[in-house]
């Protein structure tokens, strides 16, 4: 078996964007940065949010300040990831901009035997607290008919409901935003 390094994106791709898992994978976070494309960089369920910081360094260390960090969740158990809200205010702490991934945040990996389940009636409930907190943006897988997805339909918005859903987001950041900052 040999080592091979990560190779970058196709010359398509907007954005590197590395798999959680792998957030803490050190040529990968620098392969990324390298490619002078958004570093999305999505916090594992087991990394603690102050440690993103070696992970944005990473991918920082190239010259890329194009960095953004996301929150999908902390594993709480088995199958059950939770959002613990204090996390995107610390990961805001380190200057880089923070999504909340509010539908990655209600799956439930495996927990449908043979493939992960969903509660996607909590992804507004979860977006909204996200909001609240002055996070820069808000990823939303969504689906003209989740049951029918090939993935992921078990934790995606339905698409006839995100127009609604992101009027509610949008009034709760622009009041946010309005006052001053509490950190």
């Amino acid at each position: 078996m040999s080592h091979r390094r990560p190779k970058p994106p196709r010359r398509f791709a907007r954005a590197a964007d590395p798999p959680p898992f792998l957030c803490r994978q050190t040529d990968l976070l620098v392969a990324a940065g390298r490619t002078g494309r958004i570093v999305n960089i999505k916090k594992g369920q087991l990394a603690a949010p102050q440690d993103m910081r070696h992970a944005a360094d990473k991918a920082a260390s190239t010259g890329n300040t194009r960095i953004l960090l996301t929150e999908r969740g902390t594993t709480f158990g088995y199958q059950n990831p939770v959002v613990d809200m204090r996390g995107l205010q610390i990961m805001k702490g380190l200057g880089y901009p923070v999504i909340f991934d509010a539908t990655h945040s209600v799956q439930l990996p495996g927990a449908a035997g043979n493939a992960s389940a969903g509660q996607p009636e909590f992804i507004e409930t979860l977006a909204r607290a996200a909001v609240a907190t002055g996070i820069h943006g808000v990823f939303v897988e969504v689906h003209e008919a989740p049951e029918r997805a090939l993935s992921d339909g078990a934790n995606a918005l339905r698409l006839d409901l995100l127009p609604e859903f992101w009027q509610r987001l949008k009034a709760i950041d622009a009041l946010v935003k309005a006052w001053p900052s509490v950190e």
